[in-house]
């Protein structure tokens, strides 16, 4: 399986790709998608370069999947909606090349990564570095992407397992409020 990790950003997207197999994990790539050359004022051409960019990384490493950090809120609501159409426009593009996507917390990533939810990003950095045996520390945002692709390649087994013990997926069908079904 290889993953590929999305830590969205307006100005600056995390990407990372891991292979897995077994237990074993193995760096593929990692790296950044900025924006920071275009004008702040300009958020539909930053988005399309959000869009297009992470659609060539899909293109070149080909993963089987793919795992982004969910938006928190922030205290600014304006900076929280642009930090949520840079997700949408990442989203659009996996979905786009038919990548099945889970979505998963900072904190969940730092828990799996680091072993404690309030990790600081030289933590993360550290940790990824020492599971994917890497000679040097990757920078933030692409550190933050690897973790994430860490913690599918974790939590996707352990969720694959669930759904086959408890037949989950298994065509059952469900009612929702309002009359609506699954």
């Amino acid at each position: 399986m290889r993953i590929l990790g999305i830590d969205p950003g307006l100005r600056t997207t995390g990407f990372g790709v891991v292979d897995v197999q077994g237990s074993d994990l193995s760096y593929v790539a990692s790296g950044t998608i900025s924006t920071q050359h275009l004008d702040t004022r300009a958020l539909p051409a930053r988005l399309k370069v959000l869009f297009d960019g992470i659609g060539e990384v899909v293109q070149r490493y080909q993963p089987t999947c793919a795992a982004i950090e969910i938006v928190f809120v922030n205290v600014n609501p304006q900076s929280t909606l642009l930090l949520g159409q840079a997700r949408g426009a990442l989203i659009t593009a996996l979905v786009s090349a038919d990548l099945p996507v889970a979505e998963y917390t900072a904190l969940q990533m730092k828990q799996a990564v680091v072993g404690y939810g309030r990790a600081d990003k030289t933590q993360i950095q550290e940790m990824v570095r020492r599971l994917l045996t890497l000679s040097g520390l990757p920078g933030t945002d692409a550190a933050d992407a690897l973790g994430l692709a860490i913690t599918h390649a974790h939590a996707g087994k352990a969720m694959a397992r669930l759904a086959q013990a408890d037949g989950v997926g298994s065509g059952v069908k469900a009612s929702y409020k309002a009359g609506r079904r699954h």
